[in-house]
């Protein structure tokens, strides 16, 4: 069982004391800060569609093209298996988990704010090199360049969000970042289904117009204001204590802005914020935000789903027009998760939705694979209802994620940092979900044509055994504020044995101070 709720009499609790609510102000922020999930997203869904555009396979990777048209009626696991291909979306993901070490230092140092300024400029080129490109190494230099970008952003934009957010709707809040990412998923796949019609250039307008996302961001970020957390941590409070009553609409600010000084006065006793992660005190953080949870979201194989759908749709048998379309029926389906997320995170909580959605992605991936075993492969056209079947059961897939661990698997890891190690922690975070982004990206294809239906099968048993780790180990957060998140570890059946036991050697081995009588 999880750890339960804070008790009024909880030691260092002043979330009861905090006050104000929603203003404008706020709202405009968490609008632009959220933009970042919109660089993410557009990238996620246009290089999935351009992957399977016919101009764009013939000039860079004719033999693909070739193999493909061999097979163009019929149904073949392993049309599109060719490594440099899937190294063509998945070099933004390596190069997005090397950027992130750097991000965390400019985050931590300089603020949210200039991170996700840095992440624009950044995907900005990217997307200009990647339109512009006329050989493989174009393509590769700008995907390097996009990646950078979503590694400052995908570091400081989930970070901005949980900290200038009210503690009871911070969950809606930071859900954002995966709504924006949602939507431009989706704005890709509505760009590509046209673009993919523009002949021979259609695909370099689906890759040049990821500059105007980046362009909403950036102009955006001069105006944003750095997050009160940040500005406590830099030893700028007076600063902090405006932006506060401005985001809040209050002068009584005084609670909150203390929880900010005691978690800053905690954050910069420590020297090496990396090395802190690995302490007793801070194992369920390690453990649950920075390794576990950023793993799993990729892992659910929904990145995959989302890199291929027009890929897995044309292997399927579709045509290249209607797996374009599923795409967008998948990409609908993504963001309508995300809104029912948003509604219900904050009552039902982190847990139910992780639970629910399990059940049911697993459900689906096995609808999937035990389909394709018994209808697919024999190099037929599959039946209309057959079909109808894949795409319902992906829908359902992508539905349960869009409300489960696509938000959740940025807003737990933002959540349960304390101030000291916030920034490192998103950065390893980041660094985890990007390496395993980008190593489902490299294999699926491989996976597809070598496991088959099996690969679906192998999704639905790692699903079992995260959706088992969240019963077990995740205590529920729901509006218990960023600051007071360390309380639950040392309520929670299993954690409070290695943290409070710990904190009681830490105790142990501090000298107690001197009689006063003998102090200066």
């Amino acid at each position: 069982m999880a750890g339960g709720g804070l008790g009024p009499g909880s030691d260092g609790k002043r979330a009861e004391f905090y006050e104000g609510g929603v203003t404008v102000f706020f709202i405009l922020a968490v609008i632009v800060g959220s933009l970042g999930g919109s660089l993410f997203g557009y990238d996620l869904g246009v290089s999935s569609g351009v992957t399977s555009m016919d101009d764009f396979l013939k000039q860079f990777f004719p033999k693909t093209y070739e193999r493909k048209h061999a097979h163009l009626h019929e149904t073949d696991y392993c049309k599109y298996d060719n490594q440099i291909l899937t190294l063509f979306t998945s070099s933004l993901y390596f190069a997005g988990l090397l950027s992130t070490f750097a991000a965390s230092p400019v985050t931590r140092k300089y603020g949210r704010r200039t991170s996700i300024l840095t992440g624009a400029v950044s995907f900005f080129l990217g997307g200009l090199v990647n339109a512009a490109a006329v050989n493989i190494f174009m393509l590769i230099i700008g995907r390097v360049f996009l990646g950078i970008g979503i590694g400052f952003g995908n570091q400081a934009v989930p970070l901005y969000l949980a900290e200038i957010s009210p503690p009871k709707i911070r969950g809606a809040v930071n859900q954002l970042f995966q709504l924006t990412t949602c939507l431009g998923i989706l704005v890709a796949d509505l760009i590509n289904y046209f673009t993919e019609k523009i002949h021979p250039w259609g695909w370099r307008l689906s890759l040049g117009l990821a500059a105007l996302p980046a362009t909403l961001m950036f102009v955006g970020g001069l105006f944003l204001p750095e997050t009160p957390n940040s500005l406590v941590e830099r030893g700028k409070v007076e600063e902090a204590r405006r932006i506060l009553e401005k985001v809040r609409g209050t002068k009584k600010v005084d609670a909150e802005l203390e929880d900010l000084k005691d978690a800053s006065a905690a954050s910069r006793a420590v020297k090496h914020p990396f090395r802190n992660i690995l302490k007793r005190k801070n194992r369920p953080q390690l453990i649950i935000g920075a390794l576990g949870i950023p793993a799993f979201q990729q892992l659910t194989g929904q990145n995959s789903i989302l890199f291929y759908a027009p890929v897995i749709f044309q292997s399927l048998g579709f045509g290249t027009g209607a797996a374009l379309y599923s795409s967008i029926i998948t990409g609908s389906m993504l963001v309508v998760g995300a809104i029912v997320s948003m509604l219900l995170v904050d009552r039902l909580g982190r847990r139910f939705l992780f639970m629910e959605a399990g059940i049911q992605m697993i459900i689906s991936n096995v609808i999937v694979g035990v389909t394709l075993a018994l209808e697919f492969g024999h190099g037929a056209v599959l039946s209309k209802g057959i079909s109808i079947l894949l795409v319902v059961s992906i829908c359902a897939f992508v539905a349960a994620f869009g409300w489960s661990w696509g938000p959740l698997g940025w807003l737990v890891p933002t959540e349960i940092f304390p101030l000291e190690t916030r920034s490192a922690g998103q950065s390893i975070v980041v660094c985890v979900n990007l390496f395993c982004t980008a190593l489902v990206a490299q294999c699926f294809l491989a996976a597809l044509c070598h496991l088959r239906f099996g690969v679906f099968i192998l999704f639905a048993c790692l699903i079992v055994i995260m959706t088992l780790f969240i019963y077990f180990l995740l205590p529920e957060t729901k509006q218990v504020p960023i600051e007071e998140i360390y309380l639950l570890w040392e309520q929670h059946w299993f954690w409070k044995k290695i943290v409070v036991d710990d904190a009681s050697q830490e105790a142990k081995q501090t000298p107690p101070p001197p009689p006063p009588h003998l102090q200066l």
